[in-house]
């Protein structure tokens, strides 16, 4: 491909030489013999250091956002408004504007994204179509499943994904978009055709400041990211922002599906939660139709994911029997209410939950759960706060913790480059407040230890906030940890059978 032909549709300030292109890249340490560099700045760092080493890896073209940069001898080059929409044109180009040619279906919002993805995966295969997933806990393209560095990558990994997913007959794709990508522009150029809004609740304001920023970045995915908007969105008319997308969305998109509990084209009724599953009649747009669902996820939170899902599902045009096939097909979600069963005699849980508003649900939904064994059961959580992330919500996770439970371990979850006791106390103060019983232990396997330790008969452990997570981000770097393997460790000491482990549900 010529330099010209990869540069099909990119804002251009300045621009020289033709070379016949094999490839691009962004990232210099990954350049071979014949790419195109894009040399970019980013959040925390600029592509634009590393043009040199670019070059001397064999790029034949560089593109950069830098007007002060000069032009290198021997090289093509681009001079180039915004970094990242290049990035992306270039890399549409590259593998033949894939997102053109498969169905894209993006979900936003604060929690359930996850989950609601993979109902939606599991609804497109009960319908007979082939789809690839990105998001937060892994990536699969028909059927492969990869390991997700990022909930939204860059738009050359996207590019790539959608290539693939192309080449092994996908017909959709389905895509977590966080707010930091629709912020950043990594979807630049990418036609969705459904977007799917969950909730907003507060999180990442270390990033978008105000909750009013938050949700403008959210508003993105439904106004078309260098794109017309999308042709169908589905929003949550039991959130406010949901409310106020709906109303936005009317404006600018053929289809607009609402959901909630007991309102919208898609909501729910006679619910019924039991430990082994949870089950309800879908009403549905069709007047007279009504889909009995079925679903192995359990609580109030997986009634709004299964109704977004199936709302989303219904506009890629899947019936109700794909539907009900699809929700009752999905066993469970890795990270999300994942049950650790070792044959004790009480529930050990690990679940996502890193927020004030998740962390209400789960407990809710323990509450629930350990009321159908007994008076006496208890609710035991044990959960931490990010580092370098939103200070002010660390309170309100403490309250909200404090308040659902019967005792609390507060410990360390990502303290990444603060000091762990700080994140901890900021938080202690807002578990002090319920005056709940807790203990305080910064090392997070003794905390999990220490929760189990403290488990009854009946009683529900749950372990807060990694989830799916492999890896405990800490000053000394990335060092591995997944809370259902310590959890069993933990179960393995006291004296329970772990190795007839029997996963998750």
């Amino acid at each position: 491909m010529t330099f010209q032909h990869l540069l099909d549709g990119t804002e251009v300030l300045g621009q020289s030489g033709n070379p016949d292109v094999t490839g691009v890249e962004y990232d210099s340490r990954r350049v071979k013999p014949g790419c195109a560099f894009v040399a970019m700045r980013g959040e925390t760092s600029d592509g634009n250091r590393f043009i040199d080493q670019a070059i001397q890896a064999g790029a034949v073209a560089v593109v950069t956002d830098s007007q002060t940069e000069k032009p290198r001898e021997g090289v093509a080059w681009v001079v180039v408004p915004h970094g990242r929409r290049a990035l992306a044109r270039l890399s549409s180009n590259f593998y033949k504007r894939p997102a053109e040619r498969i169905a894209v279906t993006g979900i936003t919002g604060t929690n359930g994204k996850s989950t609601t993805a993979f109902l939606i995966e599991s609804i497109l295969t009960a319908a007979g179509r082939k789809s690839a997933l990105i998001g937060t806990i892994e990536y699969h393209v028909a059927g492969n499943v990869y390991p997700a560095p990022h909930t939204t990558p860059e738009a050359l990994e996207l590019a790539r994904i959608f290539s693939e997913a192309l080449g092994l007959g996908a017909t959709d794709a389905v895509m977590e978009v966080s707010s930091h990508a629709l912020a950043q522009e990594r979807v630049f150029g990418v036609p969705f055709d459904v977007a799917v809004f969950t909730n907003l609740t507060r999180d990442h304001l270390d990033y978008h400041k105000t909750m009013e920023e938050y949700f403008a970045a959210k508003r993105v995915l439904f106004e078309g990211c260098g794109t017309d908007a999308p042709r169908a969105c589905v929003t949550n008319l039991d959130d406010e922002y949901g409310a106020k997308l709906a109303a936005f969305s009317r404006k600018r998109s053929a289809v607009v599906l609402t959901y909630g509990l007991e309102r919208g084209d898609f909501h729910a009724e006679n619910v019924e939660i039991h430990p082994r599953g949870t089950r309800f009649d879908m009403a549905t747009p069709q007047e007279k139709e009504k889909i009995a669902v079925f679903s192995p996820l359990i609580g109030r939170v997986n009634v709004y994911n299964i109704l977004a899902a199936a709302a989303a599902c219904y506009a890629r045009g899947c019936g109700s029997q794909a539907i009900a096939r699809g929700v009752e097909s999905l066993t469970h979600v890795p990270g999300r209410f994942e049950c650790v069963d070792c044959g004790q005699p009480f529930t050990v849980v690990v679940d996502y939950a890193h927020t004030d508003d998740a962390l209400r649900n789960l407990t809710a939904l323990a509450r629930e759960f350990v009321s159908r064994t007994g008076a006496a059961a208890r609710v035991l959580t044990v959960f931490g706060c990010g580092g370098d992330r939103d200070r002010a919500k660390r309170p309100l996770m403490g309250e909200a913790a404090g308040r659902g439970s019967d005792f609390v371990v507060l410990t360390s979850d990502n303290p990444r480059g603060e000091d762990p006791r700080a994140i901890i106390n900021d938080a202690l103060v807002g578990l002090q407040r319920t005056g709940v019983k807790y203990s305080v232990e910064v090392d997070r396997r003794k905390a999990i230890a220490l929760a189990i330790g403290e488990a009854r008969p009946g009683d529900i452990v749950l372990l807060a906030g990694k989830g799916h997570e492999k890896v405990q981000v800490t000053r000394e770097g990335s060092l591995p940890f997944d809370d259902v393997e310590v959890a069993r460790e933990a179960l393995k000491v006291a004296g329970f059978e772990c190795e007839a482990v029997t996963g998750a549900h």
